[in-house]
């Protein structure tokens, strides 16, 4: 993969400039191993950002839902 390519796709990613770095220094070192388990941990963060995510979406749904009961208990 191209360098300028990698930055791109590192940059969409969402990678901080510092692991970013680390990655490009390696892969440009031939040390394409630590860039991948680099690369693997970072996507585990995002995962639990997603995972995060979704539980707060999970908490809004159920406020909605008893909201939504509450005020047809009351209108009924």
């Amino acid at each position: 993969m191209n360098l300028k390519r990698l930055k791109q796709y590192l940059s969409d990613a969402g990678c901080c400039s510092e692991t970013a770095g680390d990655i490009i220094r390696m892969c440009e070192a031939g040390n394409m191993e630590s860039a991948l388990l680099l690369m693997r941990k970072d996507r585990c963060r995002l995962m639990e950002e997603m995972h995060k995510c979704g539980r707060k979406v999970d908490c809004l749904d159920i406020l909605i839902r008893t909201t939504e009961k509450e005020i047809k208990q009351v209108n009924h």
